[in-house]
């Protein structure tokens, strides 16, 4: 089979291009825009720049190499980032989804879209894939535009949901609620934590094991994908410090409220994921389990 993925450079392309090199039994070609930052063996795939906003390149790209699934995960996924930026969100999020949808139907390919716990208001998680979406953010709305056109098409197609990604990228370029409560306690800095909202962390390994099961199978339809304990932020906190043996002194609870962020976030979401498990074959790792997996991968680097 051949995978093509957008969005290779980010967290979840990475751990999706390390987990198919690794299996050896699929053809690869990365794309993202700009130039290729995988520190895996160029020999083994095809990386390709690609900018999803330019409908031309994407109808080219995806024409030239005829892939038989395109996992999308390339986005805007800072929530704030994209209040403020609402053009270029837009333009990320709803109408390159518009041209890759097209580029799949033209070249017969399954597309298999990634989504967020973020459509919903959070008023009464967890939720199942039949839940109805309702989003408090322009982040959510982009979301749910783009789950709307995939849905609508004529193409083959899976949508991912998934909750709070958290693991290490190659570079150490993104930071994750594990690092940086580790750091903020080894350095005695006083931390507020959230502990009135509830999330389903979900390992990136996973949400890459998750993706290739559908893709595999080309299983059709919504999947929840993410991790299956509901936790609030700040009980991630107090498992990551039980679990590096730090002090929580310096660490306090706090509501939502005593946070000024220009987007909403939904209460309390976290996804069901039965569906996944009974089709997929899917069982993702423990939030404790998660934690243990970055400890050894930080040690490693």
């Amino acid at each position: 089979m051949k995978i093509l993925i957008t969005g290779a450079n980010g967290l979840l392309g990475q751990k999706l291009v390390a987990l198919i090199l690794n299996q050896g039994n699929h053809e690869l070609v990365a794309t993202a825009r700009g130039a290729n930052r995988l520190p895996f063996d160029q020999q083994k795939y095809t990386y390709t720049p690609l900018d999803i906003t330019d409908q031309a390149q994407v109808n080219a790209v995806i024409a030239e190499h005829q892939p038989d699934v395109v996992i999308h995960t390339a986005a805007m996924t800072n929530v704030d980032q994209c209040e403020s930026e609402r053009e270029g969100c837009w333009d990320l999020n709803v109408n390159a989804v518009q041209y890759i949808a097209e580029a799949c139907e033209a070249n017969n390919a399954f597309l298999l879209h990634l989504s967020t716990d973020f459509i919903f208001d959070g008023e009464a998680g967890p939720y199942d894939e039949e839940a109805q979406a309702n989003p408090i953010s322009y982040y959510g709305e982009s979301k749910l535009a783009a789950e709307h056109i995939i849905a609508k098409s004529k193409l083959d197609w899976a949508i991912a949901r998934t909750v709070l990604v958290y693991g290490i990228a190659h570079d150490m370029s993104r930071t994750n609620i594990v690092l940086w409560v580790k750091k903020s306690l080894e350095e005695g800095k006083e931390i507020k934590v959230v502990d009135d909202q509830l999330r389903s962390p979900t390992l990136a390994e996973d949400l890459a094991q998750g993706c290739l099961l559908i893709a595999e199978q080309k299983a059709k339809g919504i999947f929840n994908i993410s991790g299956s304990d509901l936790l609030t932020p700040y009980e991630m906190a107090i498992k990551t410090a039980k679990f590096f043996n730090l002090s929580t002194a310096t660490m306090q609870k706090a509501d939502s409220s005593t946070f000024t962020q220009p987007a909403k976030r939904p209460p309390k979401t976290g996804l069901l994921i039965e569906k996944a498990r009974k089709f997929l074959g899917y069982e993702p790792h423990s939030f404790d389990e998660g934690i243990a997996i970055i400890a050894q991968q930080t040690a490693s680097n």
